[in-house]
């Protein structure tokens, strides 16, 4: 396996919001004599025969040990005053979509994770603002003011540490995570607070002596990737503060496009040929999965010096068909003054020109060899 550089981006602005006992939260606000009380958002298990799961509870509920996922009936037995509540899930859907209208007040960079959680880029953001903790703040206030509701929120360059920073304070927190504080906040972190970390993994980073993010950011990346794979170096990269993943908002998209980069350089025509036509099934595959046909081709060459071509075709048609694609990829290649000497590193093909018919779409793709 290939271990690559660490380079870290600490150029974005993200926000991650978690809404606070998310459901339970909604049934106190909206019933006041239930505040201060252990909320329980599950059927009750004297009713049930003791079946049914926890969704979430109160932080009055948390404080008798009772967490989401757990059996109805534990919760019970942990604490039998509980007020067990059924779940009203068209509500609590209606409630995030007006956490997400908030949201969209600051930008439309918004990642949904859950229907409570949500990542936001506000590197660039709709009050032009410089500061991403006064922004969470206002999204704070809003949702307190406008629904009556508390969300906890995490700040700093990427998903990772927004996520893992708006766990850090609870309920209604918010903490930021700066750039040259990263390592030194991770380093003192347990394994198991690490986002997405499962209850699996957990024993076996022990049974290697690594207990907390100290433990990983000096660990051999090699050793992680022996015993954990892409998974190893992944977790060794999120020690260090590094997370590439971008927030994907699901916005309109205009194009449907997949690349792949080479490892080992392409030369010859004829090879850099048949590698467009493996592209192009990918692209048809991904518009017939979302019912989908472009007028316009788009043809991106990358050499082994980083100079990028990229050419455009218009057809006077919609196409599909991954072979229509393929050849008209290929045609573009053809027009294109190629140098064969420098050698390709990446091909990419799109396709747009979907007209009324575009959906909602986040289909950039990338794969290396």
């Amino acid at each position: 396996m290939l271990i690559f550089p660490l380079i870290n981006d600490t150029s974005r602005k993200i926000i991650h919001i978690d809404m606070d006992a998310f459901f339970a939260s909604v049934e106190v606000r909206d019933n006041p004599e239930l505040k201060g009380k252990p909320v329980v958002i599950a059927r009750n298990p004297l009713q049930t025969g003791g079946r049914g799961v926890v969704s979430t509870c109160s932080y009055e509920a948390r404080a008798f040990g009772i967490h989401s996922a757990m059996s109805a009936k534990e919760a019970y037995e942990r604490c039998p005053q509980a007020i067990f509540i059924s779940g009203n899930y068209e509500k609590y859907t209606a409630v995030s979509k007006q956490v997400r209208a908030i949201f969209g007040r600051y930008t439309d960079d918004i990642e949904v994770a859950s229907i409570d959680e949500a990542y936001l880029d506000v590197t660039e953001n709709k009050i032009g603002s410089q500061s991403a903790v006064k922004i969470a703040k206002l999204i704070q206030h809003d949702i307190f003011v406008e629904l009556g509701l508390t969300c906890s929120a995490g700040v700093s360059y990427n998903k990772f540490l927004a996520k893992i920073a708006s766990d850090y304070k609870k309920p209604h927190g918010l903490t930021l995570i700066m750039p040259d504080e990263a390592q030194e906040f991770l380093a003192q972190l347990p394994v198991e607070k690490f986002h997405g970390v499962g209850k699996a993994t957990i024993p076996k980073l022990h049974a290697l002596g690594l207990f907390t993010g100290k433990d990983l950011q000096k660990a051999d990346p090699v050793d992680l990737a022996a015993h954990f794979g892409v998974y190893g170096w992944e977790l060794y990269q999120k020690a260090n503060g590094i997370h590439p993943s971008k927030v994907k908002s699901h916005r309109e998209r205009k194009s449907v496009g997949k690349e792949r980069t080479y490892g080992k350089l392409l030369y010859l025509p004829d090879d850099i040929k048949v590698e467009l036509g493996r592209i192009s099934e990918k692209v048809a595959q991904a518009l017939k999965n979302h019912q989908l046909r472009g007028s316009i081709v788009i043809l991106k060459l990358r050499y082994s010096d980083f100079t990028t071509l990229t050419k455009r075709k218009s057809l006077g048609e919609q196409v599909q068909n991954a072979e229509e694609i393929a050849q008209i990829a290929q045609q573009i290649f053809e027009e294109i003054d190629y140098d064969e000497s420098l050698g390709v590193r990446l091909l990419g093909v799109t396709l747009t020109g979907f007209g009324a018919q575009a959906a909602t779409l986040d289909m950039q793709w990338s794969e290396t060899e």
